[in-house]
């Protein structure tokens, strides 16, 4: 089995460094050759409801069908802990972050799924699908 040297990616900040509070933005690197599609998923997302302030609870499914750039994930995952301290509705929060991963990724689809935890007898999904122009 063959292994070859990562190329360095020198435009990475976050990942290999003490970086852990929020940040504002995620990083990316190139698409390695032959990754057709990605998907994570969050199971421990959580923001705050703008009108009552109690927390919101969910889960976050992010998929992208990559062109040039793939999302870092350490990047990834401290730019959703700054969700943590801002009040969004659902559908807000799957708008927006839609919205920065297709600025960075510039991906030939990307879809966003976040499913709030059940509240008021009520769970919430909230689908924003973005794709290459």
């Amino acid at each position: 089995m063959s292994h070859e040297t990562p190329t360095p990616n020198n435009d990475l900040t976050i990942l290999g460094n003490t970086v852990r509070g929020a940040v504002q933005s995620v990083e990316t690197f190139a698409r390695p050759a032959g990754c057709d599609r990605v998907r994570i998923d969050v199971d421990e997302f959580t923001s705050f409801c703008p009108k009552t302030g109690q927390p919101d609870f969910a889960t976050l499914r992010i998929e992208y069908i990559p062109s040039a750039r793939c999302v870092e994930t350490k990047s990834l995952k401290l730019y959703l802990q700054s969700f943590r301290e801002r009040g969004h509705f659902v559908e807000a929060l799957a708008e927006e972050i839609a919205d920065h991963l297709q600025s960075k990724l510039e991906a030939q689809e990307l879809v966003v799924n976040i499913q709030q935890s059940t509240r008021g007898g009520m769970r919430i999904t909230a689908i924003a699908v973005r794709s290459a122009s």
